[in-house]
């Protein structure tokens, strides 16, 4: 991840503490829509699939691992948007990102914000590749029961490999690790 990856520590350094007092000023949710993303564009950079109500039998893929509201869940309660899908490889795959409400309009999904949920994964026989040279390059904190093998980078992602699937999460809040736990073992299921 390299660049990228110290792009996303300075970005959520700085976006931590909006994504904090959002929280805080969350009054509610609403997010009430879930589901696979497959296909369709938006305006922005990056494409956006459309939301269903539960991820299906479609091929595993970064959009649909989580859902609109596991992301809203993630995010502290705030309304997640239906994911956008960048167009930069991380660690082989191509993320899926979803938006919470302090993310300014037309952001890219190829850049790293606080209040995001970024998922990536990658399948196939490189997987465990990706995998074992991402932790390679970080601190890693080993996470038992999430998968085959899982750990924590540190600072701001979860990767877990199951079989010959990769799956990475960076939650953009403060104390990111809890919810990426979460949602890492929800996905599990999609892999």
């Amino acid at each position: 991840m390299g660049t990228l990856g110290s792009a996303f520590r300075r970005v959520v350094a700085l976006a931590v503490p909006v994504a904090v007092a959002a929280t805080v000023a969350a009054c509610s949710s609403a997010a009430t829509s879930s589901g696979p993303p497959s296909g369709g564009t938006t305006s922005g950079a990056g494409s956006s699939p459309p939301a269903s109500t539960a991820p299906t039998g479609s091929a595993p893929n970064s959009c649909n691992m989580i859902t609109i509201a596991e992301a809203s869940t993630a995010l502290g309660g705030q309304p997640a948007k239906p994911p956008i899908r960048g167009h930069a490889t991380v660690e082989g795959g191509v993320a899926c990102v979803y938006y919470g409400p302090q993310v300014p309009p037309g952001a890219s999904p190829d850049i790293p914000y606080g209040d995001t949920v970024r998922v990536v994964l990658v399948v196939g026989p490189k997987a465990k590749k990706y995998f074992d040279n991402y932790r390679s390059k970080v601190n890693a904190q080993t996470i038992a029961g999430i998968g085959d093998a899982a750990f924590y980078d540190g600072y701001a992602s979860i990767s877990v490999l199951k079989g010959d699937a990769y799956l990475r999460i960076a939650v953009g809040v403060a104390n990111p690790l809890p919810p990426e736990e979460v949602l890492a073992k929800d996905a599990l299921p999609r892999m």
